[in-house]
């Protein structure tokens, strides 16, 4: 008996009327019990598997994508229950355009259809009050597809309790580049006063080595130091050991032009303003909560350039060996009973060490 034959007895038994309410039933008290417990705030998924499915349920590729889009509204219904208040997902990579032009061509479609759908009966995202975010490079796609995205995103916008990101299409690096670049272009236009020509930190290194320069000098020299102030005209040392005026320059001053015109001083912006926070503030998912849990499935075991900037110390990582159109509450339910118990454990284990501080 074939493992596709066996898969539709299974699925019909499933569907009758008595298993669907069982199954109910037994849904709604997991997720009850599960929000009892701490719940995450933003959980991503990589939906791996969708092509190796329907090869191994000898079936169109583009089903396997259908089926995994399906998977999609079930995850969410899971994780808007729990109380997640975001999920971001790989939808579809910019490397993926080296696919078959086919199967690429599919995904557009079907990723038309499926926000088509959210439009039309988008009865989930309201009911949760979820807005649709698609995150990725706009001049990649064709026009039809942005006119359905724009419309999903106008659609949903006034959804504030639940977000969606969909990363399509998407990789990291790309995205941290643009981050980068944002990050450049705002503070190249950042006015004057803001500016100055180095940072405190060069500029107290600089006094310091002068300082060092003359200490050594005065230790060598067999001359007193009455002998050398009264050879020394008046204000040379000021002129000799002081820093150019590039390093002294005012913060709001505009600059400086020796008489001639010449020797213009540029005043660049204090690099040292610029930290990882301001870098997050310009990646896609700048007002989203931090990263709690990544998942992937199909069983491979690497990011494939998701999510890499979000992913920090604290991010739990899941890799499941099942196909992402497979994926329902009985695989996500061990994920999420495994990340509440650490939880629990990091709480345990900082309470002492917060006591010790405090005493």
């Amino acid at each position: 008996m074939s493992d596709l034959y066996l898969s539709r007895i299974r699925n019909w038994f499933l569907s009758s009327p008595p298993a669907e309410w069982a199954i109910r039933g037994l849904r709604e008290t997991l997720i009850g019990a599960l929000k009892q417990g701490p719940v995450p705030r933003h959980v991503a998924f990589v939906m791996d598997g969708n092509r190796r499915y329907a090869r191994s349920h000898k079936i169109e590729t583009i089903e396997g994508h259908h089926l995994g889009f399906e998977a999609l509204a079930r995850v969410l219904e899971i994780c808007y229950k729990c109380g997640v208040e975001v999920v971001t997902v790989y939808a579809f990579s910019i490397e993926n355009f080296n696919r078959p032009k086919y199967e690429v061509d599919g995904l557009m479609q079907l990723a038309k259809v499926k926000l088509e759908q959210l439009i039309q009966h988008g009865e989930l995202l309201e009911r949760y009050g979820a807005s649709v975010r698609v995150l990725g490079e706009r001049d990649l796609l064709s026009d039809d597809v942005l006119e359905v995205i724009d419309r999903a995103v106008s659609t949903t916008k006034n959804n504030k309790k639940c977000i969606l990101n969909i990363c399509f299409p998407y990789t990291s690096r790309e995205e941290m580049t643009t981050a980068i670049r944002s990050t450049v272009e705002e503070y190249s236009k950042s006015s004057a006063p803001k500016r100055t020509p180095f940072s405190q930190t060069r500029i107290t290194q600089k006094i310091m080595s002068k300082q060092g320069d003359r200490s050594g000098k005065m230790e060598s020299d067999n001359t007193s130091l009455g002998q050398e102030q009264s050879h020394t005209p008046p204000g040379s040392d000021d002129n000799e050991d002081s820093m150019s005026s590039t390093t002294t320059l005012y913060p709001d001053s505009p600059g400086r032009t020796s008489k001639d015109g010449s020797n213009h001083v540029t005043i660049y912006p204090n690099v040292e303003n610029i930290t990882t926070e301001t870098i997050d503030k310009h990646m896609y998912t700048a007002d989203c909560p931090p990263l709690d849990i990544f998942v992937r499935t199909s069983g491979v075991e690497r990011l494939s350039d998701f999510m890499l900037w979000q992913c920090h110390q604290d991010t739990q990582m899941f890799f499941l060996k099942c196909f992402w159109p497979e994926f329902d509450l009985r695989h996500f339910l061990p994920v999420l009973l495994e990340w509440q118990w650490r939880q629990k454990k990091k709480a345990m284990e900082e309470g002492p060490r917060q006591r010790v501080k405090a005493a």
